[in-house]
């Protein structure tokens, strides 16, 4: 049997994916009063999935990923107000840039326990983040980046106040690097990753290259998660100290709780709610709807996501899962 086949399998897409993806690039026309909330949810997504690369499919736990974030949106704000303002172009840039600090920052991961692992990409954000702080001259410091004006998509797409060219160009950065880590993660790369985040000392043994595979997937993440904080300056026009606070990482962390990690439509599916939960109960309870969303992600975790939405099953007896 050849080895590939079942990759291949699991790469293959199924007809509710097209049916998500054609509705995902309806939605701006279907509800435009909800545009910029289409934007800002197909932005956190892709920075969702980013970090699944790493934890869900490498297990590599980051407390971080802000870094990278945000790093990519002052590098867009940037390029757009001292150099051009052409968005695809400065997207790019933000990519690479990102893509080698996250080569840099992949020496950090290589060695030590989660726990170290942890500590150590909070203190990349933080540093990152001191640094946007101090440099006001060039970042704006406290008042963010300001004066950020951004060229039409292509050189034909302006942007509206409306938000319905921000959400198709955010959605359609992101189907493209979906489709991208999607191949990367059903390829047999992927499948060493899998191996890694399972047994590490055992992918070793049998000779896979264990430390280039995570500089590269963490490369890879650190690309991504540049591209998502490119999105959000060149669509909101800013770039403020915001992008790369601790609660980023902590949010994104809590979009894979719900959605799953391990699978890239965890990223999306995490957002989603996420998103919908912030602003629904961010208008209720303006106070707070932080004690709701931690009360939903207590339940998530003591229930579990598949028993959360099946409630006759909550006070059942949990089957024996056989030896």
């Amino acid at each position: 049997m050849d080895f590939r086949q079942p990759l291949l399998e699991k790469a293959r897409w199924r007809p509710w994916e097209y049916a998500l993806w054609v509705v995902a690039f309806a939605l701006p026309l279907l509800v435009p009063s909800h545009a910029l909330m289409i934007n800002e949810i197909a932005i956190v997504a892709l920075f969702a999935m980013s970090l699944d690369l790493i934890l869900g499919y490498t297990g590599i736990v980051s407390l971080g990923h802000a870094a990278f974030f945000g790093f990519g949106a002052y590098t867009a704000a940037l390029f757009a107000k001292h150099v051009m303002p052409d968005p695809t172009i400065g997207l790019v840039v933000a990519i690479a840039l990102s893509a080698a600090l996250g080569a840099v920052a992949s020496v950090t991961i290589l060695r030590g326990s989660d726990l170290t692992r942890l500590m150590v990409t909070l203190g990349t954000a933080l540093l990152l983040l001191e640094l946007a702080n101090k440099l006001d001259w060039l970042t704006g410091g406290a008042d963010g980046l300001q004066g950020v004006v951004m060229g039409p998509v292509l050189g034909v797409f302006d942007f509206d106040l409306f938000g319905r060219t921000a959400a198709w160009y955010s959605l359609s950065v992101l189907l493209l690097l979906f489709l991208l880590m999607r191949r990367l993660v059903h390829s047999p790369f992927g499948a060493t990753l899998k191996a890694i985040r399972d047994n590490r000392l055992r992918a070793m043994a049998i000779g896979i290259p264990v430390v280039s595979r995570l500089a590269v997937i963490y490369t890879v993440a650190a690309a991504v998660a540049g591209g998502a904080g490119a999105l959000l300056a060149q669509t909101t026009g800013f770039a403020s100290l915001d992008v790369l606070a601790f609660d980023r990482s902590a949010d994104v962390v809590l979009m894979l709780v719900i959605g799953g990690v391990g699978w890239l439509y965890g990223g999306i599916a995490g957002a989603i709610v996420f998103k919908l939960l912030q602003d629904t109960l961010s208008t209720v309870t303006p106070q707070y709807w932080m004690f709701w969303i931690g009360l939903i992600l207590v339940l998530l975790v003591l229930v579990g996501r598949d028993r959360l939405l099946k409630p006759w099953t909550w006070f059942g007896a949990r089957k024996a899962v056989k030896p």
